[in-house]
């Protein structure tokens, strides 16, 4: 299978030839890799990556947790304030942006929140969920969401694991490059077979209505994908997101993950939040009939005939999952949410009790308040408002150092930076990580979104390994001393404006 973007990614590395993705499987590893420190480093700490491991899956960290260990082995975790972690998928936490809400100090414990809680989250939060739901992407529908359309989970990953928890077997599309945890959770689960699906880094790596249709008439009856796009800043919207729906409906099952559905810069920064729930007919049962709307000719009638149905036999349209994490600003809380048929939720609520235990009682309630509808479109105008400021400084100075920037974040607080221009010591995503160690800068690679999961060939093959994820998520003073550690690393290697960018 070949990358899309695959001759641009080797373009910056003249000893390689030019060529379809290559695997690993049976060769040793070249002496580009023998001969540079961090390569070596990455594949020892994830052996699934070593020349012979073939499909081996590997229980490694994740690529920000292992980005943070790298840097505390240069000083990070003694000195912190004097670092810029710019690969760190947080947002700032602070009180300070014009129009935000101040986030509570101090939690009122009550007796309630002593005791265990449901696994499925406490009925005044997963109402308040369903309330903002209706009110914000349910406006004029017939069917509404309620308490029991949403469980509450301890965080995005958790929710993640839930939902594979109570798939059937089933093929499961994904995308590359995507969210790098995905990675993980997709090899801890044998109910069903992942099969990725390159996305083109000529087409801003954008996932066409065709892209779906071609997955579906391969037999993929569930497909995962963040949308808004985590690295890549992209989102699929209305009417394509509506479109791509009416494709899956009673075909197959959307896992929609929306934590950065507040990061919306696509409509002027008026508060709106992007979401697949406008889109859904029937919130319980809008999988049982396809829609009349949009015939989809791109699937054959033996091809839906002979799908493997996940979920029985009416299936779900979507499974969203969200939470306080991104567009909240409150990723200490841990505080998470999936919406979708009740059904569904009912069996993703029941095994949490093996799982994780569910969300803390104490910081659910505090949660309730935070959910009123029109705070919560006032909080969405400030924080859109802020980050956009954010992307905007942060794309200028880039362009002041001598990137090229190819593709415009309209989403997200991420930057998928391309280097490909930079000189060949540092024109790969981890030699780049480690020249920013040096400087006090963390960035996260791009081969760990490359979620193929990037284990099976030579590392200078993934068509992520020019890149890497930027994040805009810091505070203006962060981003301010990361992108001068950034100039100094370029002007060190003779490249920037005037030099080989």
């Amino acid at each position: 299978m070949s990358f899309p973007g695959d001759a641009h990614a080797q373009s910056s590395h003249d000893e390689l030839p030019s060529r379809d993705r290559r695997f690993s499987i049976g060769k040793e590893i070249t002496d580009k890799e023998q001969k540079s420190k961090i390569h070596r480093q990455f594949r020892n700490a994830h052996g699934g990556h070593r020349a012979h491991a073939g499909l081996d899956p590997t229980r490694a960290s994740t690529g920000v947790v292992w980005c943070t260990e790298r840097a505390y082995e240069h000083g990070f975790l003694e000195d912190p304030s004097g670092w810029a972690n710019l690969g760190q998928g947080a947002p700032e936490v602070d009180d300070d942006i014009k129009g935000s809400f101040k986030r509570p100090e101090t939690i009122d414990v009550t007796m309630v929140g002593r005791e265990y809680g449901p696994t499925a989250g406490i009925k005044p939060l997963r109402e308040a969920v369903a309330h903002l739901y209706n009110e914000h992407h349910r406006q004029g529908k017939e069917s509404k969401y309620t308490w029991e359309n949403v469980c509450i989970v301890p965080g995005g990953r958790a929710g993640l694991i839930r939902i594979a928890a109570v798939l059937n077997n089933a093929y499961l599309g994904f995308f590359i490059p995507d969210y790098t945890a995905y990675n993980e959770m997709l090899s801890l689960f044998k109910n069903f077979a992942a099969i990725p699906s390159p996305l083109s880094e000529q087409d801003a790596y954008h996932i066409h209505p065709e892209k779906i249709a071609d997955e579906i008439s391969r037999g993929t009856s569930v497909i995962l994908t963040s949308n808004p796009r985590n690295p890549t800043g992209q989102v699929v919207a209305n009417p394509e997101l509506a479109e791509i729906q009416d494709m899956c409906r009673d075909r197959a099952t959307l896992i929609m993950d929306e934590f950065y559905g507040g990061y919306n810069y696509t409509s002027n920064c008026d508060g709106t939040v992007v979401s697949a729930a406008e889109n859904i007919e029937d919130v319980d049962e809008d999988g049982i009939f396809p829609s009349p709307s949009l015939p989809c000719p791109a699937l054959p009638p033996s091809s839906l005939a002979s799908k493997t149905d996940p979920l029985g036999p009416h299936q779900p349209d979507v499974l969203i999952i969200d939470g306080l994490t991104k567009r909240f600003r409150l990723p200490g809380w841990r505080v998470a949410w999936i919406v979708g048929p009740k059904e569904f939720i009912a069996a993703i609520g029941s095994c949490g009790s093996y799982l994780d235990g569910g969300a803390n009682v104490p910081f659910q309630q505090a949660a309730i308040p935070m959910l009123e509808p029109n705070k919560v479109l006032h909080e969405m105008k400030a924080l859109q408002t802020h980050f956009r400021t954010k992307r905007d400084y942060v794309l200028g100075r880039l362009k002041e150092i001598g990137f090229r920037i190819k593709l415009v974040p309209n989403s997200t607080f991420y930057i998928w930076l391309d280097l490909s221009g930079l000189p060949a010591e540092i024109g790969d995503g981890l030699s780049f990580f480690q020249a920013c160690l040096e400087e006090k800068v963390i960035v996260v690679p791009g081969i760990f979104f490359d979620l193929n999961p990037a284990k099976r060939r030579d590392l200078f093959d993934s068509p992520c390994h020019h890149f890497v994820r930027l994040s805009y998520g810091p505070t203006m003073e962060t981003l301010r001393m990361g992108l001068e550690g950034i100039e100094r690393i370029v002007k060190k290697h003779g490249g920037g404006a005037g030099g080989k960018m």
